[in-house]
């Protein structure tokens, strides 16, 4: 499938399969979580990316849990958890040669859990990041992408979205922006009607005098 042809006024990235790999991480650690609550781990495990944990252990309705605190304990632990968290293949060359003001990461991580994470994968923190804190409502609802194109001062049309998981690209859309999926982690592929790459490799950023452009090697 080919790249997205037009410019963009600004780039927005989800972090978690995006631009880094924390999987292993994220997904040892809700297995001890969904055992020690009397889950089937092999199938809810898979349930849980892309969206804000209080919402994954909200939607589970268990009795006599308090998301919030659970989701409290999670990250506490998630964030002891990051000695395998690496980037995606060329995502910190690609980064690096954007202008700083024109893009910006967009996750459903808490920003302390995404600061440890970023740090761990050796990749930059923009001061504009959009973290679970600032949003109530996570993806898929479009508004951390709106907030996000709002912070860089340009319409959420104007956008490129870099996503992988289906709540972050149903987020982008609503959004209104355009959307290009990462498929590095997703040994099944990734069924879209976007665009798609696998990674960072052989991509580059040409700026126009109407935006920034993509091209592939």
């Amino acid at each position: 499938m080919t790249l997205p042809t037009r410019s963009y006024a600004a780039f927005l990235f989800d972090m978690d399969g995006t631009i880094l790999t924390s999987i292993a991480s994220a997904e040892r650690t809700w297995t001890k979580w969904a055992i020690a609550h009397g889950l089937d781990a092999a199938t809810f495990v898979p349930t849980i990316h892309g969206v804000q944990s209080v919402e994954t252990v909200r939607r589970l309705n268990l009795p006599g849990v308090d998301p919030v605190a659970e989701a409290a304990a999670i990250t506490a632990a998630e964030m002891l958890d990051v000695g395998d968290i690496e980037p995606i293949a060329g995502a910190a060359a690609f980064l690096a040669s954007l202008p700083p003001e024109r893009w910006t990461i967009v996750t459903s991580a808490p920003r302390a859990l995404a600061e440890v994470r970023l740090k761990a994968a050796g990749l930059p923190m923009p001061a504009t990041m959009i973290a679970a804190d600032d949003i109530p409502n996570g993806k898929p609802a479009p508004d951390c992408f709106l907030v996000a194109a709002e912070r860089l001062g340009v319409a959420a049309g104007d956008c490129l979205v870099f996503e992988d998981a289906a709540a972050g690209i149903a987020a982008g859309e609503a959004a209104g922006a355009d959307v290009l999926v990462i498929t590095a982690t997703h040994s099944q592929g990734v069924k879209t009607s976007h665009p798609t790459v696998a990674d960072y490799i052989g991509l580059s950023v040409v700026a126009r005098a109407d935006g920034l452009a993509l091209t592939q090697d």
